[in-house]
C-alpha cells in the first residue's frame, strides 16, 4: 500500500502541514492538522513582527525585512514544532509562501522550506500568498465553493470568483494604489505613526466623517476595478491646506478617508455581486469573502457587511488574527494542495509577482506588465 502523503490512501487519513510566511514584514510559522473526517486544527501559530525596525522609516524597508526574516525563520520553525509537540518526522508536508511579495523576504521562507523538505524527504508546497488570504476564512468555519472574494491589503485590491483550490477568475483589480497603501500613505502624511492603517483607524474613532469632501474613485465607471491614487492625493491636499492642524483635524480627515475607502470598496463589490449572480444563478445566499489586512478595519468590514446583506450575500471574514499576514493560512493552502497531490519540485521559484488568475493577468493586465511578470 502506498502511504506517501499524496497517495489516495493518505488522503483518507490525517494530514499535518508546516507552513512558513515571510512576504513582507511578518515572520511566521504555523502547523495545521486535518483529521480523516475533515476537521482542521491549528496546532501552532507564531508570528514575529518587525514594527520597531521599520518605524523610524515610516514604512517597510525591504533590506531590513529580508535580513530579519533570514535571522528568525529557523528558530521560529523550531518553536512551532515545540509548541505543537511534534518532530519534523511527524509532518506530512512543508508549505511556504513563494510569492508575491518582497523578493528578499519571500526567499527566506521558501529557502528554509526547501532545506527542510530536502533534508526530511517531505513534499514541498510553494504557496501563493494571495491564495492563503483567499482561503483564510476556512481556518475557522466551513466555507464552500464557489464564493465571491475581495482581497484587500497593502499591496492588493482585487475582486475574484473562487471556484476551487487553485481556481480563481478575476473580476476587477486596482488601477493604481491598493486600498491598504492609501491608508498607510495618508497616515504617513498626517504623521499618525506606523503601521499606518491601524493608526489611521484609531484616529478616525473621534472624527467627523462628513467634514471634508473627498472624490469618489471611478464614480460612474462600469466594471469592478478600483482606484485610490486620486483619493490619496486629495487627502494630502486637504492636509497641506490645514494651518497648524489639531488632533481633531487629524481625526476628521482620518474618518473621511476611511469612510471614502470603505464606500468605494462596497460600491465596486456590489457590481461584482451582480456579476456573480449572473454566473451562479442557483446559489442561495452565497458567501462574500473579505480577506487581507484591510479586512481588519471595522468600518470597512461593517460597510461591506451592509453591502452584502443588501444584495443577498453573507459576509464572511477570518478572525482578526488571520486577516494580516500569518503562516496558518499558508499551512492551510499547503494542506489543501497536498490533499489532492499538488506538490512542487525543489526548484520552485520565488516570485515578486504572482497573480491568482494568471491567464487574465497575462491577457489583460490592469496596470501593465514587466520583466517580473504581470503586475495585476
Amino acid at each position: 500500500m502506498d502511504l506517501s502523503p499524496t497517495s489516495p490512501e493518505a488522503q483518507a487519513r490525517a494530514l499535518t502541514v508546516l507552513g512558513m510566511e515571510s512576504s513582507c514584514d511578518e515572520t511566521a510559522a504555523a502547523i495545521l492538522r486535518r483529521s480523516a473526517s475533515g476537521e482542521t486544527e491549528v496546532l501552532a501559530d507564531l508570528v514575529l513582527g518587525q514594527m520597531e525596525a521599520h518605524a523610524p522609516y515610516g514604512g517597510v524597508v525591504p533590506e531590513i525585512a529580508a535580513r530579519a526574516h533570514a535571522e528568525a525563520m529557523d528558530g521560529l520553525v523550531a518553536a512551532a514544532l515545540k509548541e505543537a509537540g511534534l518532530t519534523l518526522d511527524e509532518i506530512d508536508g512543508i508549505a511556504a509562501t513563494a510569492g508575491p511579495g518582497l523578493i528578499g523576504g519571500v526567499m527566506a521562507a521558501l529557502m528554509t522550506a526547501k532545506g527542510l523538505a530536502l533534508g526530511s524527504g517531505k513534499p514541498l508546497i510553494a504557496v501563493n500568498h494571495l491564495e492563503g488570504h483567499a482561503l483564510s476564512p476556512r481556518l475557522s468555519e466551513d466555507v464552500t465553493f464557489p464564493y465571491l472574494l475581495l482581497l484587500v491589503s497593502g499591496g492588493h485590491t482585487q475582486l475574484l470568483i473562487a471556484e476551487g483550490i487553485g481556481k480563481y477568475s478575476r473580476l476587477g483589480s486596482t488601477l493604481d494604489d491598493a486600498a491598504g497603501e492609501a491608508f498607510d500613505k495618508t497616515a504617513k502624511v498626517m504623521g499618525l505613526g506606523f503601521p499606518g492603517g491601524p493608526a489611521l483607524e484609531r484616529s478616525a474613532v473621534t472624527g467627523d466623517a462628513t467634514r471634508f469632501a473627498l472624490p469618489t474613485p471611478l464614480k460612474g465607471k462600469p466594471g469592478c476595478d478600483f482606484s485610490f491614487a486620486g483619493l490619496k492625493t486629495a487627502a494630502r491636499q486637504i492636509w497641506d491646506g490645514l494651518e497648524a492642524p489639531s488632533e481633531q483635524d487629524k481625526a476628521d480627515l482620518a474618518a473621511c478617508v476611511q469612510q471614502a475607502i470603505a464606500r468605494s470598496l462596497a460600491s465596486r463589490s456590489a457590481r461584482a455581486m451582480a456579476m456573480f449572480r449572473e454566473r451562479f444563478q442557483d446559489e442561495q445566499a452565497p458567501a462574500f469573502i473579505v480577506a487581507g489586512g484591510v479586512a481588519a478595519n471595522k468600518t470597512v468590514r461593517s460597510t461591506l457587511d451592509q453591502a452584502a446583506a443588501d444584495h443577498g450575500f453573507e459576509l464572511k471574514a477570518p478572525p482578526m488574527r488571520w486577516c494580516t499576514d500569518n503562516a496558518a493560512m499558508i499551512a492551510l493552502a499547503g494542506l489543501e494542495h497536498l490533499a489532492v497531490g499538488d506538490v512542487d519540485e525543489l526548484n520552485a521559484p520565488a516570485r515578486a509577482r504572482w497573480p491568482l488568475d494568471e491567464s487574465s493577468a497575462k491577457l489583460a493586465p490592469v496596470i501593465g506588465s514587466g520583466r517580473k511578470g504581470p503586475k495585476a
